[in-house]
């Protein structure tokens, strides 16, 4: 036993004294009190710190109802487009699209078909021409005693669809269907002297045959000549004078029979 007690008492020894040890002080109150050391860099001190009243920001009072709450801002006031005035808005057929100067400057490239076509303007999906030169042909088409109003704005349809998937096909930008439509319709104004010529004498002789064939040419020129310009197709006239060539056609022999 006697050697178990002094082996015990050789294991356990140390240099190691409780006396040494030394708890690290945290002040975590900011008293300086025994725990006055900062933990891990970080001022605890400030966490608690008073926030002065008047830094604080001010609570509006709730002064709505029940279901009825108060609004949190005002609107603007929308402002016109205009103005207040009259005076400061544009004219009624501006604002639907009816330009008097453009259909002057289309007409005029239409009559005149050496004229080179202005594309900005030919590119305009304006309506307001073509319809009323429809008008004016079923007019003299009904002096001549032929009531073709239908067959007129049917065969137009037909042949601006026609002619709208046909340029698509051939351009690489692409156009619209007013766009055709609207240079169709202006082209058909020399086919308006042709059946204006029918009131008077009969175009089933050789003069008729040679006025149809040169009014075919005009109209099919002009609305090719303009197609060119608006879509960049160049080099492309003929291609393109083709199939307007069929579409006046038929409407030319609308006006002879």
């Amino acid at each position: 036993m006697s050697g178990f007690e002094n082996l015990n008492t050789d294991f356990y020894q140390t240099s190691y004294s409780i006396d040494d040890q030394s708890q690290p002080s945290y002040d975590y109150g900011g008293s300086g009190g025994p725990y006055s050391k900062q933990y891990a860099g970080y001022d605890y001190v400030q966490q608690g710190q008073f926030v002065p009243a008047d830094m604080m920001q001010p609570q509006q009072p709730y002064t709505g109802q029940i279901f009825q709450p108060t609004q949190a801002y005002t609107p603007a006031t929308p402002q016109p487009f205009y103005g207040n005035n009259f005076e400061d808005e544009p004219p009624l057929l501006e604002e639907l699209g009816i330009n008097f100067d453009h259909i002057w400057q289309k007409t005029l490239t239409v009559l005149h078909p050496l004229k080179v076509a202005d594309g900005s303007i030919m590119n305009e999906t304006d309506l307001a021409g073509p319809m009323v030169f429809c008008l004016a042909f079923g007019a003299t088409l009904l002096l001549a005693g032929k009531i073709q109003f239908g067959y007129v704005y049917g065969i137009s349809a037909i042949g601006c669809l026609g002619m709208f998937c046909l340029l698509n096909l051939m351009s690489m930008t692409g156009v619209s269907f007013g766009c055709v439509a609207s240079v169709l319709g202006y082209c058909l104004l020399p086919m308006i002297l042709l059946s204006s010529f029918a009131v008077i004498f009969s175009l089933q002789g050789m003069v008729g045959i040679i006025l149809t064939a040169g009014i075919i040419g005009w109209c099919s020129f002009s609305a090719s000549k303009i197609f060119i310009s608006a879509l960049a197709m160049e080099g492309q006239q003929l291609l393109v004078a083709y199939p307007c060539a069929l579409l006046y056609g038929v409407f030319a022999l609308i006006s002879i029979f």
